[in-house]
């Protein structure tokens, strides 16, 4: 999917942030998703006290995505992690632990955190998967 057809297909919708990351990272995601076509648009974040006060964490970006296509991503994600993992030989080493999440949890696809949400996100990093 090309930037034209994301920015067509969003139109007019609601949009919900997925992740807010440095713009690098932010524009590596957008082409993941859009390679996957997925349509997702960044954003101006809120402002913050924190980004761009000269506090040094320098300027951030929003993912935007349709509600729905929240979870499609985060098991995109995840798969690219596991693949990444067993490309490093660490999971058959050991070095990462694989466990399958109860019914009410799920495995947080930027950390791996396996809990259920709080307010919508991960527990442990934060990531907004409802």
């Amino acid at each position: 999917m090309d930037r034209p057809t994301a920015d067509a297909a969003l139109a007019g919708l609601d949009l919900v942030p997925f992740a807010e990351s440095a713009v690098a990272q932010a524009k590596e995601l957008e082409r993941m998703l859009l390679a996957n076509d997925i349509p997702v648009i960044l954003a101006k974040p809120p402002a913050k006290a924190c980004c761009g006060g000269g506090c040094g964490c320098g300027a951030k970006v929003q993912l935007m995505v349709r509600e729905d296509d929240a979870p499609k991503i985060a098991q995109l994600l995840q798969a690219d992690w596991l693949d990444a993992v067993r490309r490093e030989g660490t999971i058959d080493a050991g070095l990462v632990p694989l466990r399958t999440p109860a019914e009410n949890e799920l495995i947080c696809p930027a950390c791996q955190f396996v809990g259920v949400l709080v307010d919508g996100m991960c527990q442990d990093c934060g990531l907004v998967l409802e």
